[in-house]
């Protein structure tokens, strides 16, 4: 399982998931539940769904050389 979202993604989903929470505590509904969803790729760093369409947002750490 490789990495395939990058740190943009990560904050947006990371924000989402904060706010679907936030939605879900507001009108006192289980559908705030559906935050773990975003949650969960942040932590791992991996989206299904970007797996299946072979979409990857994480760059590639370039090496530095010496001059």
């Amino acid at each position: 399982m490789t990495k395939n979202v990058g740190k943009t993604d990560k904050a947006i989903r990371l924000i989402l998931a904060i706010v679907i929470f936030a939605l879900g505590i507001l009108y006192h509904s289980w559908w705030g539940l559906i935050g773990i969803l975003p949650l969960m790729t942040v932590v791992f760093g991996w989206c299904p769904p970007y797996g299946l369409f072979g979409i990857n947002t994480n760059k590639p750490k370039t090496p530095v050389t010496p001059a």
